[in-house]
């Protein structure tokens, strides 16, 4: 077993796992700093004993979830991932039959097939008992390898008009799949690691500048004259950051009010975790964890977590590049994609810049498939550099 381990530590990029590992603490810490800014463990209202895990649930739940996703990791990452992706139906048909079910809405016993957490319209999700797993997360590992599989098939063609509709239409269909479960902010994260992916196999620029251009005049031309197009909260949200003092949209932007607020107060040096002295904000151990980490380790600690987060993704791009075929290099773009733009359009929400449409902070924001998710992309950038010899420097 220690030979095992020993051999592994020498093969794999553990400067890479121990920077994930690092964010999976500080979030479990500042699950647990919520959990008691929120009242802690739930007790008997008469003998005051404790008789549940009460709000730090979260935590326990994030700190499960990681040592599971660390495992996988490991497990994945000695797996070739050309293996896995010459496997696409397994994967497909196991992730994709799951996303498709939650399209159902039943309720059979425990399970809960299309289940929406409070005050969401976002029908993503399978409960059974108490627990929940949202499919679409490990959707996107799927996506990825049968993506970077197809790009590799084609990439000779990937300007000609026929191949790159049908490259489209890959990335297309599941992003129609998940905005009728009601997951429009998964959608975008689907949308920009196709995108990406695509750039990183020669998409000509004279199709990304036109795409560009005609996102900007689409957008426009739904919001001016179709807004019916989009939900009512949606138009609302992006409607309230251009007028944020706006009375009719003020409870919509208080929780990025909140936020914001949240990440002043910090100052230099934060507050410091497991004290009362925190602004609060709503839903701070989901989407705006970052700003109940500004105001705990202020702005010195949160470049530290910005800096970890960026070593993260800068470190699979150049596992990427030391790839000895494409196929590894486009798994490596796809998953640096899903971090990429998930930190992007957290911290754009979190700070007012972007309107919130519920997308995670990588291995921070609490919620066991996604922290899975990141871990089993994490196994396969590591199983890209194990099973690859070449260099950064190598001819």
């Amino acid at each position: 077993m220690f030979k095992f381990i020993r051999q592994y530590i020498k093969a794999t990029d553990w400067f890479y796992l121990l920077l994930c590992i690092s964010c999976s603490v500080l979030s479990v810490i500042a699950l647990l700093s919520i959990g008691m800014d929120n009242g802690g463990f739930q007790l008997d209202a008469f003998t005051g004993e404790i008789t549940g895990l009460g709000n730090y649930r979260d935590a326990l739940v994030q700190a499960g979830a990681s040592c599971i996703g660390i495992v996988c990791a490991i497990i994945l990452s000695c797996i070739d991932y050309r293996s896995l992706a010459k496997i696409w139906p397994v994967h497909v048909g196991i992730t994709w039959g799951l996303v498709l079910l939650t399209l159902t809405h039943l309720t059979i016993g425990p399970i809960t097939l299309g289940y929406a957490p409070s005050n969401t319209d976002n029908y993503s999700w399978i409960r059974v008992s108490s627990l929940s797993l949202q499919p679409t997360e490990l959707a996107k590992i799927s996506f990825i390898l049968t993506f970077a599989m197809h790009l590799d098939n084609v990439r000779e063609h990937v300007n000609e008009p026929k191949t790159l509709a049908k490259l489209l239409l890959h990335i297309l269909v599941p992003v129609v799949i998940i905005h009728i479960q009601g997951d429009d902010g998964t959608g975008i994260v689907f949308a920009c690691i196709g995108c990406m992916m695509l750039f990183s196999a020669g998409l000509s620029w004279k199709y990304i500048l036109s795409a560009v251009a005609a996102g900007a005049v689409g957008l426009a031309a739904v919001l001016n004259f179709f807004p019916d197009m989009l939900k009512g909260y949606q138009v609302d949200r992006i409607l309230a950051l251009l007028y944020p003092d706006d009375p009719a949209y003020r409870d919509i932007i208080q929780q990025q009010k909140g936020g914001r607020v949240a990440i002043g107060s910090g100052e230099i040096l934060g507050r410091g975790f497991f004290n009362d002295d925190h602004s609060y904000v709503i839903n701070a151990q989901d989407d705006f964890i970052f700003s109940y980490l500004a105001q705990c380790i202020g702005f010195v600690g949160c470049a530290i977590v910005l800096a970890m987060l960026f070593g993260i993704a800068i470190r699979t791009l150049t596992t990427g590049l030391r790839s000895e075929d494409h196929i590894g290099t486009y798994i490596c773009v796809g998953v640096f994609a899903a971090m990429a733009w998930q930190i992007i359009i957290n911290l754009g929400m979190n700070t007012m810049l972007l309107p919130v449409v519920g997308v995670t902070l990588p291995f921070l924001s609490a919620g066991g498939s996604s922290v899975l998710m990141m871990y089993l992309c994490v196994g396969l950038v590591c199983s890209v550099y194990i099973h690859n010899k070449k260099t950064l420097f190598s001819t």
